[in-house]
């Protein structure tokens, strides 16, 4: 762990609904009337969006739907992302060659060095996490909501992260990075303004009626 990654205690007082997979390009077409992806493919995930554009997208879907769409927080995303494991990885403490998206020339924790792949990969191409979720390690970077910070000290409760800043949290890796970016704890960053050809999103839905 690096020393923005402190272990501390996260209490999810509030029931969501997560999105099985990343939002994908039919679907991002389908409500924004456009597609930015570099690597097209109506199954494969929707890219070269920003913080910004991952916003608009649930700000859509919300209105159409009358439901609370959003980004998940950096804590519903790792809380997902385990599906109840604490090891680096939610299979295990490797992520093995033919199980997720990411760069198959480097492994964890003796990284090599080697050829990336050459794009993203459909959806739903590996197999899932034990809660159902596919591809929370590999294929793109997720945007959250949260503005990008140190962590607390102490156990929060529901945190949403620091109330300002200048980069916006990026978690589970991509298609393009070695596999230590990929664990469940890993902290990306980016300015909210930047698109990348491995940053996508998936979406969160509060869960109305359940504790």
């Amino acid at each position: 762990r690096s020393d923005i990654e402190r272990q501390h205690r996260v209490i999810i007082s509030h029931a969501f609904y997560m999105g099985q997979t990343c939002v994908t390009q039919e679907q991002y077409e389908a409500v924004m009337k456009t597609n930015p992806s570099y690597h097209k493919g109506a199954k494969y995930p929707v890219e070269m969006v920003s913080w910004h554009d991952a916003m608009a997208f649930c700000d859509h879907v919300s209105r159409r739907t009358g439901r609370s769409v959003s980004l998940p927080t950096e804590a519903q995303w790792e809380y997902a992302c385990r599906a109840g494991t604490s090891t680096p990885f939610n299979t295990g403490r490797m992520l093995a060659r033919g199980i997720a998206s990411y760069n198959w020339g480097w492994s964890y924790p003796s990284d090599r060095g080697g050829d990336f792949l050459p794009d993203s990969v459909a959806v739903g191409s590996f197999p899932p996490n034990a809660w159902g979720l596919y591809d929370m390690h590999g294929n793109v970077w997720e945007w959250c909501s949260d503005w990008y910070g140190d962590y607390p000290a102490g156990e929060v409760t529901d945190p949403t992260g620091p109330k300002d800043g200048s980069l916006r949290v990026l978690r589970g890796g991509s298609w393009y990075g070695d596999p230590r970016g990929c664990r469940s704890a890993f902290r990306g960053r980016s300015y909210p303004v930047a698109r990348s050809v491995n940053f996508g999103f998936r979406v969160v839905v509060l869960a109305v009626g359940v504790d």
